[in-house]
């Protein structure tokens, strides 16, 4: 029997506005936009990785009510999500890299613990630990 994790789901305010971050500023690409009523499936991912997905959704019905959904966005704006890790090569040349195409970081490219890393937030608040390897 095989198993394995495919997609594990982030919120976010906006599913066009987090669309466009992801792809035009990550550059992953799009791999389910589907619609059933007012409910979208939106998934992407990083064209290195494709056996894995990352769901981008708002939350709200029918997963949560709207007091629920409301806090949670709430929650997530402040950062209070843990962070999402993203691996690289060379960790300072993608923070000039994703910097020129608009994204705000919160934390510079810092050596420790043997690697590089920087750190920034999504348009909706979602944090990423940018993680450059090529210092192992």
């Amino acid at each position: 029997m095989s198993q394995g994790i495919e997609t594990v789901g982030i919120y976010v305010r906006d599913q066009d506005e987090a669309l466009a971050f992801y792809v035009d500023k990550l550059g992953f690409k799009v791999h389910t936009d589907v619609k059933n009523g007012a409910y979208r499936w939106l998934t992407v991912q990083h064209p290195e990785q494709p056996s894995f997905q990352l769901g981008l959704y708002v939350p709200g019905p029918p997963v949560l009510d709207a007091a629920s959904a409301q806090a949670l966005k709430a929650l997530v704006a402040k950062g209070a999500m843990p962070p999402l890790v993203m691996v690289v090569d060379d960790c300072q040349a993608a923070y000039e890299r994703l910097k020129d195409k608009g994204v705000e970081f919160t934390q510079e490219p810092i050596a420790r613990f043997g690697n590089v890393d920087a750190g920034f937030r999504d348009p909706s608040g979602n944090g990423w630990k940018m993680i450059g390897r090529s210092a192992r």
